[in-house]
């Protein structure tokens, strides 16, 4: 649809290791999202990646061979290993202020 993707999981692919932190997937702030000059950032570059940010399982190529029928157009990460999903722009943002 013309838009960014503006998934934080391929901005932490392109970020990797962070060596301050000890961890591979540390947190990120809103602003940091965008300084990530990386192919692979969805903030800073439409569509999406060159290429695939891991190793998917089967029920990832399974989902992508038989996909839910949504309207769904953005996701947000709550924090606790699932996420919420929106329809709209302003549906997400009130996710963002939830999670």
């Amino acid at each position: 649809k013309g838009m960014y993707l503006e998934a934080d999981p391929t901005v932490q692919y392109a970020k990797g290791y962070g060596p301050a932190t000890g961890r591979w997937w540390p947190p990120l702030s809103l602003d940091e999202l965008r300084t990530i000059d990386s192919a692979f950032n969805t903030f800073i570059n439409p569509g999406l990646p060159p290429g695939p940010i891991c190793s998917p399982g089967l029920a990832s190529i399974e989902a992508v061979l038989d996909p839910a029928d949504t309207h769904y157009l953005f996701f947000h990460a709550k924090g606790d290993g699932s996420h919420a999903f929106a329809e709209t722009f302003e549906e997400h943002l009130e996710n963002q202020g939830k999670y």
